[in-house]
């Protein structure tokens, strides 16, 4: 293996498709079988984990020892192994047999980490032996060339601290993110334009009710680009449609969102990481007037509990996972649901409600209570557009307020009505020939 291609596969640090090992042990069966399980991957022996070359001495021997640890993988597993400097490259490949295991215990790699699990837990999380995960599938309709959106994944070597000095190909190849030339699905969901090119469900909805249930929606909203995108989007949609509250602490006011905005974006990037993209269900943001549920189809992986999510969980999409977590926008695995926790610890608010079965995973936050003279409950930032269209034209109708706000005109009229009893705006004249008027409100 050339030095430029060994110091490329250092400088990514350890992920899902590459592990560093300072020095031959025993416990590397567990990595071997781990990356079998899961897309493959490469193991550099004579590197510390700070991808300092330590080096080490690569002689036949130990070449030999390590090729009978891939032949006595269940089923066997062949492997390459590369000289590169004072360094010895394991090359994995991506097992056609899955599960495997090694000296009877079955091992997954998640993020960095290479995890035991049991046989039904792999056997559930494959769906049957044999299968690929959704995320490991190259994707067919793809074109690396003509599909890949160009701004994003400049973005995604920036974020994940990958040089851009060498050729895409061979980066998405290192990232084992191509099979055969074509992009596997986690690469699509990641670097496309509109995701419903390829996935028509693979989306975001979030929807605002007017009261306690589904019966009346005042404003909704489907994201459809990148993922990433699309979580941010999701983001920013959760914070203009909650409350903002006033804190007074030493004469000074602190302004915060009534629910943590760590405990938020964490749910939603553990519905983006854990959904079942097989299913034609997409991830759902509801905001009542008392909750906040956010949901994804694909519920608990084999006899795992609720409980066992706050220590460990299995990730469904595992090579999604690992780029994410490249990203920094995904910790280890089973660390979400204990910063969910703590976040609304601090903020007064008690945990999550979690519903889980094996088709839906929902996360319920239970909104704030206002207390008088403590806090503020503003109006949300849609009054402020509304009167700054309103001084522009005082004629504006609601269903040109909807189009230029990318609002419902049933989202508009709530907001209208909500500031008219507020005697912010009043209506002089009919629907025809009427216009609007800011009034003035005594401080």
């Amino acid at each position: 293996m050339r030095k430029d291609v060994l110091d490329m596969l250092i400088s990514q640090g350890e992920g899902y498709n590459i592990e560093f090992k300072r020095s031959f042990s025993s416990g590397l069966s567990r990595e071997i079988c781990a990356f079998a399980n899961a897309s493959g991957g490469k193991i550099l022996l004579g590197v510390a984990d700070s991808g300092e070359i330590t080096g080490i001495k690569a002689g036949n021997e130990l070449k030999s020892r390590i090729q009978d640890m891939g032949r006595n993988i269940d089923p066997p597993i062949e492997l390459k192994i590369h000289d590169a400097d004072s360094v010895l490259v394991i090359e994995v490949p991506e097992g056609k047999k899955k599960p495997y295991s090694a000296a009877g215990r079955f091992y997954i790699r998640q993020g960095p980490n290479s995890q035991q699990l049991s046989r039904d837990e792999i056997k559930d999380l494959f769906r049957k032996e044999g299968v690929l995960l959704f995320d490991d599938m190259p994707n067919e309709k793809f074109d690396t060339e003509r599909d890949i959106n160009e701004g994003v994944f400049t973005r995604f070597l920036k974020t994940s601290g990958i040089s851009e000095v060498m050729k895409r190909e061979r980066i998405l190849d290192n990232l084992q993110l191509t099979e055969n030339g074509r992009m596997k699905n986690a690469g699509v969901l990641l670097f496309c334009r509109d995701v419903r090119e390829f996935f028509i469900s693979a989306t975001i909805t979030c929807v605002l009710y007017r009261g306690y249930d589904r019966y009346k929606i005042l404003d909704r909203k489907e994201f459809h680009g990148d993922i990433m995108s699309n979580f941010e989007r999701a983001f920013i949609y959760l914070q203009e449609h909650l409350d903002t509250e006033y804190i007074i602490k030493g004469g000074v006011r602190e302004e915060r969102l009534e629910l943590p905005e760590e405990a938020i974006r964490e749910a939603l990037l553990n519905a983006i990481a854990h959904r079942d993209y097989f299913s034609t269900a997409n991830i759902q943001v509801s905001i009542f007037k008392d909750r906040v549920e956010i949901s994804n189809p694909g519920g608990l992986i084999g006899n795992m509990t609720v409980t066992d999510l706050y220590e460990r969980s299995v990730p469904r999409n595992p090579l999604l996972f690992g780029l994410m977590q490249r990203m920094g926008l995904v910790e280890r695995v089973g660390s979400g649901l204990v910063r969910i926790k703590k976040a609304m610890e601090e903020h007064g608010l008690s945990e999550p409600e979690i519903k889980a079965d094996r088709e839906w995973f929902v996360m319920r936050f239970i909104r704030a209570e206002r207390k008088e003279g403590t806090t503020q409950k503003t109006t949300q930032k849609t009054t402020q557009k509304i009167l700054a269209l309103i001084e522009a034209n005082p004629k504006i109708t609601r269903k040109e307020m909807a189009a230029m706000l990318g609002i419902t005109e049933d989202g508009v009229k709530y907001h209208i009505d909500k500031m008219r009893k507020e005697g912010l705006i009043k209506r002089v004249g009919g629907k025809k020939g009427g216009h609007w008027e800011i009034r003035e409100v005594e401080k």
